[in-house]
């Protein structure tokens, strides 16, 4: 995609959209040249952000692979979900258990309707377009109540989104309205850019990152650990706990792609009340 200005169906161009960012750094092609340039933008600061997009991808393979093949878990509900890339949650889950339904939400138009071209009419997914701000509307959704069950366990994952809901808009007060209307056994998956000391830190990565998602579609705002743990109030968090998302339940043998101080990923289970 090229241009600038309003495109189809009034879309900007001229803004950098979060979702189109993400896609870029994946290899993806549904981006437009202000997307391109916020992306380098960010590899000019970090030259290793590419990797941490990678190294997220990652994380959530491996915990869709361990909900499928170990918890039994057959619906996903994948918030800020971007665009069905490869390796992407249906195709994961699929392949363990073919009758695995999945729900991708997303904000931007454009993310939804190249979606749903990418996807068509496959059975047990659908792309839907929903901001995760309000959980009563995604909730409702009729393409949402249609594929998954909410009287059986659901898991739902915010890959790298939360961290783009600001203070105000009460983020942890979101993630608990889904967690209410979630049956036991349910699940949370979170990855979420954190403040850092200056050791871990010292080239000043987040400053950088930050300054850069502050002319996108969304700003950027990491939270120190206990603030990203307080999401998982009301769950169990899974072993290792919240910790560095390469460090969770890591493939043997499969590097990171980035250094291991990056994002924060966890999981948690909902218990029986």
């Amino acid at each position: 995609m090229s241009g600038s200005g309003l495109g189809a169906a009034g879309i900007d161009t001229s803004v950098p959209n979060v979702a189109r960012i993400y896609d870029y750094m994946l290899g993806g092609k549904d981006n437009f040249a202000t997307d391109r340039e916020a992306a380098q933008q960010l590899l000019a600061a970090v030259p290793h952000i590419a990797g941490i997009v990678r190294d997220n991808r990652s994380f959530i393979g491996r915990v869709v692979r361990f909900l499928t093949a170990e918890a039994g878990i057959r619906q996903f509900l994948d918030l800020g979900a971007g665009l069905p890339t490869r390796d992407c949650v249906h195709e994961t889950a699929q392949a363990i258990t073919p009758d695995a339904r999945v729900v991708y939400v997303d904000n931007d138009p454009v993310v939804c309707s190249h979606g749903q071209a990418l996807l068509g009419s496959r059975d047990g997914i659908a792309v839907v377009p929903g901001d995760l701000r309000d959980p009563g509307g995604i909730l409702r959704h009729p393409q949402v109540t249609g594929l998954l069950d909410f009287s059986r366990p659901v898991a739902v994952l915010c890959a790298a989104v939360l961290h783009f809901v600001p203070d105000d808009d009460k983020p942890h007060e979101i993630i608990a309205a889904y967690r209410d209307h979630l049956a036991p056994g349910s699940y949370l998956a979170i990855t979420h850019g954190t403040t850092a000391t200056p050791e871990e830190d010292p080239r000043g990565d987040v400053e950088s990152v930050t300054s850069v998602y502050q002319r996108a579609s969304a700003s950027l705002h990491v939270r120190p650990l206990p603030e990203i743990e307080r999401f998982f109030d009301g769950f169990e968090i899974l072993d290792p706990g919240v910790v560095w998302m390469a460090e969770w339940r890591p493939d043997p043998g499969v590097p990171s792609a980035a250094p291991p101080e990056s994002l924060r990923g966890g999981v948690g289970r909902k218990p029986a009340s």
